[in-house]
């Protein structure tokens, strides 16, 4: 940078520039899944409120040890 005396704007400029004319192959974005199982006996759309209950009694119980 200080042989060419340019600004860091112009060096990002040139890097953007190089990054986005270098022609190189990317593979295609594939998302896999998984099967859960046939049955689902738990209401996803109850999930926070499942995980808020879960909380509330592990809360309790650490607070009936003392801890």
């Amino acid at each position: 940078m200080k042989k060419r005396r340019a600004r860091l704007k112009e060096h990002l400029n040139a890097a953007v520039n190089v990054g986005l004319t270098a022609k190189r192959k990317r593979r295609a974005f594939v998302q896999m899944s998984f099967s859960m199982g046939r049955e689902q006996n738990f209401r996803w759309d109850k999930a926070l409120e499942a995980a808020s209950a879960i909380e509330d009694k592990e809360l309790s119980r650490k607070l009936s040890l003392g801890k």
